[in-house]
């Protein structure tokens, strides 16, 4: 036992010095972990941020200067007064996200309450800000007809008060949401592309056949690779928890970071394994990395990460249960969301235990295969 635990310690070292050598390998962690995730939470905001929106004023009344003058940063850039005959070509060109049309007489008409139309046109290509500013313009332009009419501010009291309160995120930051997922996703990613790369790195430059004629087994060599390629992605994910994502994006973590990291040396078993399960398929570095697209978008998609997945059909909820991603989301979230302790993410845990057991076998029987082949 003292002879093989040697021996995979030593090969771990070993692929842990040919990685130091390889620069695009650490450039990849390195923006992996810092750029990636901070630009996933503050470069995406779906929050209305600094819409740009023209209005074309054919009252030219207090009333549609008061409306005018409601469309300020940060959630609008100030409103470009345009004609009607600019309005087409503006939307056309994309300068404007909206364009607001208030009518002739739309004073008048609000005053002896007569039926008044304004005419909102939404570049609906610009997706987040078509869907979230839509509905805000419309309930500002409400507010301030309404202040007008009745010269203040007031809120009719609803039949039924409602109390909402938002848990976890009370005021719906999305940076939150983004730089957590994105660690997450980047965690699978690197675990499975490092492990892959290492053994097709060592078959293209002939060093798998020096293992080969060595006294160590295949066993011995998959285990190396697992314990070394993970570590380097938990020690990049738990200083990327707390430097960038704690430190630098100011989201609080409201569970325990070990116990997380815990999960994520489970879930890097699985995934490390189904690395080295790819790469045995694969003959070169651009079939893997083809092979790799057409799992790891499924794997992230699918995993409850980006769409909750009791909105997806039961077939597709049935088969992400043999993913690795959809427990290590589920109990990802529960830690560093809800605070969630061992007694509420067990069964996330031992699901990840069991799928990377199953993972490992099926990959450490096509790896001798695979070396047999070679001999």
């Amino acid at each position: 036992m003292g002879r093989h635990l040697a021996n995979i310690y030593r090969l771990g070292v070993k692929e842990l010095w040919s990685l130091a050598r390889d620069p695009m390998m650490l450039i990849l962690i390195v923006v992996s972990f810092t750029l990636m995730i901070y630009s996933a939470a503050t470069a995406m905001p779906e929050s209305l941020h600094k819409a740009p929106i023209a209005i074309v004023d054919e009252d030219v009344s207090p009333l549609s200067q008061r409306l005018a003058a409601a469309f300020f940063p940060p959630h609008f850039l100030p409103p470009v007064i345009i004609t009607s005959t600019e309005l087409d070509a503006g939307m056309d060109q994309g300068d404007y996200t909206f364009a607001l049309t208030i009518p002739p007489n739309f004073q008048r008409d609000v005053l002896a309450g007569k039926p008044a139309q304004i005419q909102l046109n939404v570049d609906a290509t610009r997706m987040s800000q078509a869907f979230t500013g839509s509905g805000y313009i419309q309930q500002m332009l409400n507010d301030e007809i309404n202040e007008f009419l009745r010269r203040y501010r007031s809120i009719d009291p609803p039949p039924v008060a409602q109390a909402i309160r938002l848990r976890f995120n009370p005021n719906l930051t999305q940076s939150w949401f983004g730089a957590m997922t994105e660690l997450i996703n980047n965690i699978t990613m690197l675990s499975i592309i490092l492990t892959g790369a290492a053994l097709i790195r060592e078959r293209e430059h002939g060093t798998i056949e020096h293992l080969l004629v060595m006294p160590v087994t295949p066993t011995e060599i998959m285990l190396a690779k697992i314990w070394s390629m993970g570590l380097v992605v938990l020690t990049a994910a738990g200083l990327s928890l707390v430097l960038v994502v704690r430190g630098l994006l100011q989201v609080p973590i409201e569970g325990s970071v070990s116990l997380f990291l815990a999960g994520t040396a489970l879930h890097l078993f699985a995934t490390t394994s189904m690395g080295i399960f790819l790469a045995t398929l694969a003959r070169s570095m651009p079939q893997f990395g083809m092979l790799l697209v057409l799992v790891l978008l499924p794997l992230q998609m699918l995993s409850g990460g980006n769409t909750p997945r009791e909105s997806m059909p039961q077939l597709v909820q049935d088969i992400m249960l043999a993913a690795p991603t959809t427990h290590f989301v589920e109990l990802g979230q529960a830690i560093l969301y809800r605070g969630a302790g061992i007694d509420v993410v067990w069964l996330p845990f031992l699901a990840l235990l069991l799928i990377g057991s199953a993972l490992f076998a099926v990959s450490l029987r096509r790896f001798r295969r695979t070396l047999s082949q070679m001999a």
